[in-house]
């Protein structure tokens, strides 16, 4: 059941992505007048479809993208007869238009999608967007070994500014075991530390075990359990432990470590600083209090129109980092595992499916926007690679020879057929266990 429930929320992701990015295409030749034979989602044999007009709309065998087929694109011998509506009949701005509608649709997509969220309004942690000041240190972690402390303010990553918790997670997370150069303001004065970050988790994400000041709030709390005895309630932000400042990363271990302890915990709920009384439950031998918790969240909404400016904002942000770590994969800085293939897209849209559909929308604008992006860089088979021959053909003033269009192309399916199968195999390998993870190539 999970394994169908996975096809379909990645049918769906996928599909809403396809239909927007080919209807780019699809208006935009419309718009110039160039006829579209086919708008296809999916490649191979046609399976179903319809006929309206000059156009096949059809569904293909094999599900990873579509396509819209136009009269004439891919014809570029000169003495063939060219109809008006011939997609070489137009001129060189026409067909550049009608080749970035797609991806200009897909990041549209994002940034509308984005916008409705922050409409909405959406819960997010609390801490991402504070002042990098480490709250807690990871015992035996990178970060304790290089002398780092609680208290100390980050300030910069090899020389990078960061100024929220979120700019320092991507930049240590996309460096797994690499050198870098911390920048830290500690006691009025600013010092430098190095540090060599480990990896985590089978995308190898960069770690280097300093964390936030992550306050911990409840979420859940289980009928009959110590904490329902205590009076804690969903929403409740525990602050102190027995007047000691808790985090949500040590929060679950001092509760493990004191089974039929009275523990005094300090919370905040709506404005107001209670004490409760809880006596964790022996369970084996550790104490458990039977609650559900997350990171202290808060709801951002926003008008119309700062909706909109968030959003553009935040898919700025993230354009940057998406150049960022093509950059850095490119230069041997960031690990191939954290390439995601169509069987991580498929698991990621049914884990997003799973959490409800404000999550859905937003994985999709994740989605969308990359897709935008990549499928401008200049490979040929990309739309980034018919209009890189285009502007080469502005600077030259002439048409490339079909001969040299032919082998741009053939170059661009070697290269398209490399990526599918590696990062295909690169999805697979992320799935196995450690051990044999550890003996790939790759």
């Amino acid at each position: 059941m999970t394994i169908v429930l996975t096809i379909v929320a990645f049918l769906i992701v996928f599909g809403i992505l396809v239909f927007v990015h080919e209807f780019g295409h699809f208006f935009m030749a419309k718009l110039v007048g160039v006829k579209v034979e086919a708008f296809s989602f999916g490649f191979g044999k046609r399976l179903f479809g319809f006929r309206k007009g000059d156009t096949d709309y059809r569904v293909c065998l094999i599900p990873m993208g579509g396509y819209v087929k136009l009269l004439g694109e891919g014809m570029w011998d000169k003495d063939r007869e060219i109809a008006p509506n011939d997609f070489m009949a137009k001129n060189r701005g026409q067909r550049f238009l009608i080749l970035v509608m797609g991806s200009v649709m897909n990041i549209l997509l994002a940034i509308v999608l984005v916008a409705i969220l922050n409409m909405v309004g959406i819960a997010v942690p609390e801490y991402t967007d504070q002042a990098p000041v480490i709250g807690w240190i990871d015992p035996g972690s990178p970060a304790e070994k290089a002398g780092l402390r609680p208290g100390d303010e980050i300030l910069e990553i090899n020389g990078k500014k960061v100024k929220t918790w979120n700019e320092v997670d991507i930049a240590v997370g996309s460096k797994p075991e690499r050198e870098i150069l911390v920048t830290v303001r500690r006691d009025g004065n600013i010092i430098q530390v190095p540090l060599k970050t480990d990896k985590i988790t089978r995308y190898e994400m960069g770690y280097a075990g300093f964390r936030a000041r992550i306050l911990t709030e409840v979420r859940m709390v289980n009928p009959g359990s110590p904490a329902e005895k205590a009076g804690l309630q969903p929403g409740d932000i525990i602050v102190e432990l027995n007047g000691e400042p808790v985090y949500l990363f040590n929060f679950v271990q001092k509760i493990q470590e004191n089974p039929e302890t009275p523990l005094t915990l300090t919370v905040e709920r709506q404005g107001q600083t209670l004490e409760l009384t809880v006596i964790p439950k022996r369970e084996g031998d550790v104490g458990k209090i039977g609650i559900a918790q997350a990171a202290k969240s808060v709801v951002r909404k926003y008008d119309f129109f700062e909706a909109f400016n968030q959003s553009l904002k935040e898919n700025a942000r993230n354009t940057f980092l998406v150049f960022n770590f093509l950059k850095d994969l490119f230069t041997g800085k960031a690990s191939t595992r954290q390439l995601g293939g169509p069987i991580e897209i498929a698991s990621f849209s049914y884990m997003a499916m799973q959490m409800g559909l404000l999550t859905m929308i937003s994985w999709i604008a994740i989605i969308s926007l990359q897709l935008g992006i990549l499928n401008l860089l200049p490979i040929p088979v990309f739309d980034g690679g018919q209009i890189f021959v285009l502007l080469i053909e502005s600077i030259i003033r002439r048409d490339l020879s079909p001969k040299m269009r032919e082998i741009w192309l053939q170059i661009g399916f070697f290269i398209f057929i490399f990526i599918m199968v590696f990062v295909i195999l690169n999805d697979i390998v992320k799935r196995l266990p450690e051990g044999w993870r550890s003996l790939m190539p790759f």
